[in-house]
C-alpha cells in the first residue's frame, strides 16, 4: 500500500514538473520544439538597449509586465576587437557577419577584408531580405548587414551599395540617394531613380507606406534620420511598428521565407543625449514593433525572432542621486524631447518655466531654472533636471561595454539560450535556417 502510494506522489511530482516546465517555456517565447528549418528570421535591434533601459522601461509603464520580461533568453558580450566599448558600426558587423571588427569599420574585419552578412547568405539561398530602421538607412546598424567600407561616416558610399541587397529597405537618409544638384549627397548617381529601374517601389511618407503594394520597396521618410517618436508628426513618418508591418506583409510572399532586421535606432540617440523620456518613449515604439513581429511568428510557426542591443549607451541607472527611489512612471508626461524644448527657449531664457511646464509638466524650481539658463547646453541641462525628478542616472553620453540581455520567441528560440558573444547570433540564425554561412 505505501509502495503505490509513494508511486503516485512520484508520478504526480513528475507530471507537475512537466507541466511547469512546459509553462516556463511557453513564457519565455519557446514555440520551438528544436526540430526542423525556421523558415523566416526577424532580428531586432534595439540600438543603445541594455538592462538597465528594460528595467526602467518596465517601471515607465507602471511596473507592468513587458515583452522583454517574456521572452528573456540569453545574454551577450558587446566587445569589439580593439575596444572593450564598442561603437554600433562594430557590434552591427559583429552581429551581422559573426566576426569581430575594430571599431568605426562596416562589413570587415580589422583587416579590411569584405565579410559576407546573414542578410547576404540569406538572400543567396533563395529567401527575401529587408532592412528597417528609425535612422538614416545608411547609417552603421543597417549598413553593417548590406555594405563594406572601412568608415561608418562615409554613408555616401554605403548607399549605392544598400540597393538590390534588401528588397525591403525602410528608413531616413533620403539625402544619401539624391545626387547634389537635387540637394543630396551623391556627387552625381540619383540613387531613388536607378531604385525605381530595378523595381522599387519608391515611399516618402506614412500614407505612401500603408498602401505600399509590390515585392521591393524603398522608403526614405526623412532627409536624415527619422523624427524621434516624441517629436514625430505622425501624419506623415510611420511609426516603427508600421514599417515592420509593411516589410513582414511584402517579405511573406516568398514560398522561401525571409530574413529581416528591425532597428529600433533612437533608443540609443535618447541616451547619448542623457534623456530619459525620449529613450523610454522610443523603447515603447520599439516593443510595439517587437510586438507585431511576435504576433506574426505566433501565427506563422516558422519564425523566429530574436531581440537584443548592439551596446548599452549613457551608463543608465535605475535610481540614483544617493537616494533609494525611482519614478520612471513621470516620464509620460514629457510630450516632446530636450533638444525641442531647448529650442522653444528664449535667448534670455525668461521663458524655461513655462516651457518645462508645458512639455514635461514640471514645476522648476529657481535653482533648476538657473542650472539650466545658465548652462553651456540647455539640451543637456534640460534633460539631467528631468532625469533627476525620475530618479535615472547616467554616467556618460557616449557608450558603455555591459553585456546585454537576448530575447528570443518563436520556432528555434532554444538556441539562443545562456551566455553567448554578439558574433554567436547570426551563426545561430544560420543553423536555425539550415543554411551555409562562413566566411572565406
Amino acid at each position: 500500500m505505501k509502495r503505490k502510494l509513494w508511486l503516485g506522489v512520484l508520478i504526480f511530482a513528475l507530471v507537475l514538473t512537466a507541466w511547469n516546465a512546459g509553462l516556463l517555456a511557453d513564457s519565455a517565447g519557446a514555440q520551438s520544439d528544436g526540430h526542423g528549418k525556421v523558415q523566416n528570421v526577424i532580428f531586432m535591434i534595439g540600438d543603445g538597449f541594455s538592462a538597465a533601459y528594460a528595467t526602467n522601461y518596465r517601471l515607465y509603464k507602471g511596473d507592468q509586465p513587458t515583452l522583454f520580461d517574456q521572452t528573456l533568453s540569453g545574454m551577450i558580450r558587446t566587445a569589439s576587437a580593439d575596444n572593450a566599448v564598442t561603437d554600433s558600426a562594430a557590434a552591427a558587423t559583429a552581429m551581422a557577419t559573426g566576426v569581430k571588427t575594430n571599431n568605426d569599420m562596416v562589413g570587415m574585419d580589422p583587416d579590411g577584408k569584405k565579410l559576407k552578412t546573414i542578410l547576404e547568405a540569406a538572400k543567396e539561398s533563395g529567401k527575401s531580405t529587408g532592412l528597417v530602421s528609425t535612422s538614416s538607412v545608411t547609417h552603421a546598424t543597417p549598413a553593417s548587414f548590406a555594405a563594406k567600407v572601412p568608415h561608418r561616416n562615409d554613408e555616401v558610399a554605403i548607399a549605392p551599395q544598400m540597393l538590390g541587397k534588401p528588397d525591403v529597405l525602410l528608413g531616413g537618409g533620403k539625402q544619401f540617394f539624391l545626387p547634389e544638384s537635387e540637394g543630396g549627397k551623391q556627387p552625381e548617381r540619383n540613387l531613388i531613380e536607378e531604385a525605381r529601374a530595378q523595381g522599387y517601389q519608391v515611399l516618402e511618407n506614412r500614407d505612401q507606406l500603408l498602401k505600399a503594394k509590390g515585392n521591393k520597396l524603398l522608403g526614405l521618410f526623412a532627409e536624415e534620420g527619422m523624427s524621434p517618436e516624441l517629436d514625430r508628426d505622425k501624419s506623415k513618418e510611420p511609426s516603427l511598428a508600421e514599417m515592420t508591418r509593411t516589410a513582414i506583409d511584402t517579405l511573406k510572399t516568398n514560398k522561401k521565407g525571409f530574413f529581416l532586421m528591425v532597428e529600433g535606432s533612437q533608443i540609443d540617440w535618447g541616451g547619448h543625449d542623457n534623456d530619459a523620456a525620449w529613450a523610454m518613449k522610443d523603447t515603447e515604439a520599439f516593443e510595439q514593433a517587437i510586438q507585431v513581429a511576435m504576433d506574426f511568428a505566433k501565427r506563422d510557426g516558422r519564425t523566429l525572432v530574436v531581440v537584443t542591443g548592439d551596446h548599452d549607451t549613457g551608463g543608465m541607472s535605475v535610481g540614483g542621486y544617493n537616494e533609494y527611489k525611482n519614478r520612471a512612471e513621470i516620464l509620460r508626461n514629457v510630450t516632446a524631447t530636450g533638444q525641442y524644448m531647448a529650442e522653444q527657449i528664449d535667448e534670455k531664457g525668461s521663458n524655461i518655466r513655462d516651457v518645462l511646464k508645458k512639455y514635461a509638466k514640471i514645476d522648476l524650481t529657481d535653482e533648476e531654472v538657473e542650472q539650466i539658463r545658465n548652462a553651456s547646453n540647455r539640451k543637456l541641462a534640460i534633460n539631467h533636471v528631468v532625469s533627476k525628478r525620475a530618479y535615472i542616472g547616467w554616467t556618460s553620453t557616449a557608450h558603455t561595454g555591459v553585456n546585454l540581455p537576448v530575447y528570443s520567441y518563436g520556432k528555434g528560440s532554444d538556441l539562443f539560450r545562456g551566455w553567448m558573444e554578439n558574433t554567436d547570433l547570426p551563426k545561430r540564425m544560420a543553423q536555425a535556417m539550415k543554411i551555409e554561412f562562413k566566411q572565406k
